[in-house]
């Protein structure tokens, strides 16, 4: 059940649409205003509770990463010249036709990747190795895309015909051959830092020329599994760079919530308010090597 509160009103943007994190406006010169909230969001519910930062984190992340692959592919940012009210969390970006899929880079198995192996012993129709366990490392990475859900409703894992069928076999490939492209980058880039990328998910889009180009956000604790290189131990779930923090203390006694109610969460702890804020600044740092500083 989402909750999402209103969106802010900005000079010389109308607003278009808000998602669980962000808020997308139409700017007067047609360009568009992507704006990172800090909310967050667990089980199926924005939660009441914000995390401080986190939307500037995530749009600084995401543009590093995007200066990191920009030989690789096209991105959608034109400008991070934005209204005051929202400077540090918002970028100005290019309208695209946006592809209908999500595409999704694992290279290790876990999630939803780990419940269709054990179900299938595949992950979108691709066959793996038996013996596999939560957080093996694979042969070699996958390109396991899903279709993009409603609002509120859980993306489903799909087999690479399915894109075919959706967007044409050539658009198909180079969406294949473009994701797994910017996570073997990726992955190194996090590896050098001590950090494993897990898996990821991008959006694309296409300009009118027909150009692939890579939008949204990229390769932010929300769209990606990072865990700590030292840490990995396959067969058991590991610590991880983002809102597990959030889940756990919601399924926990301690908060008194039911997940399965038709009840909100309840409100956050400051403690873990704080605790979750700071594993995203950790991954902001560690993978950027650059220190967080707060609009």
């Amino acid at each position: 059940m989402l909750n999402i509160p209103p969106a802010p009103e900005l000079p010389g943007a109308k607003h278009l649409h808000s998602g669980k994190v962000r808020d997308l406006y139409l700017m007067n010169d047609g360009r568009l205003l992507m704006v990172a909230s800090d909310r967050i969001s667990a089980y199926d519910h924005v939660l009441e509770t914000t995390i401080p930062d986190k939307g500037a984190i995530l749009t600084q992340m995401s543009l590093w990463w995007f200066d990191q692959l920009a030989d690789l592919v096209p991105n959608h940012v034109l400008s991070t010249d934005v209204p005051d009210d929202v400077v540090g969390r918002a970028v100005l970006c290019e309208q695209l036709q946006m592809y209908p899929v999500e595409c999704v880079a694992r290279g290790y198995l876990t999630g939803s990747g780990l419940l269709d192996y054990q179900d299938t012993g595949a992950v979108c129709g691709i066959e793996l190795p038996a013996g596999l366990v939560e957080a093996s490392r694979l042969e070699a990475p996958i390109f396991t895309p899903a279709t993009k859900a409603e609002l509120g409703d859980h993306d489903e894992n799909v087999s690479y015909d399915a894109v075919v069928e959706e967007v044409g076999s050539e658009v198909a490939q180079r969406l294949r051959e473009l994701t797994l492209a910017v996570y073997g980058r990726a992955e190194g880039i996090a590896r050098e830092r001590g950090i494993i990328l897990a898996d990821t998910k991008f959006e694309f889009g296409a300009r009118q020329d027909g150009t692939i180009v890579l939008a949204d956000e990229v390769l932010t604790p929300d769209s990606s599994r990072f865990w700590p290189a030292a840490d990995w131990q396959p067969g058991q779930v590991q610590a991880s760079y983002d809102k597990q923090i959030v889940r756990n203390w919601l399924t926990s006694p301690e908060s008194g919530w039911d997940k399965a109610s038709d009840q909100p969460p309840p409100p956050l702890p400051d403690e873990v308010v704080e605790r979750t804020r700071a594993r995203y600044l950790e991954a902001y740092e560690l993978l950027t090597g650059q220190t967080f500083k707060s609009s």
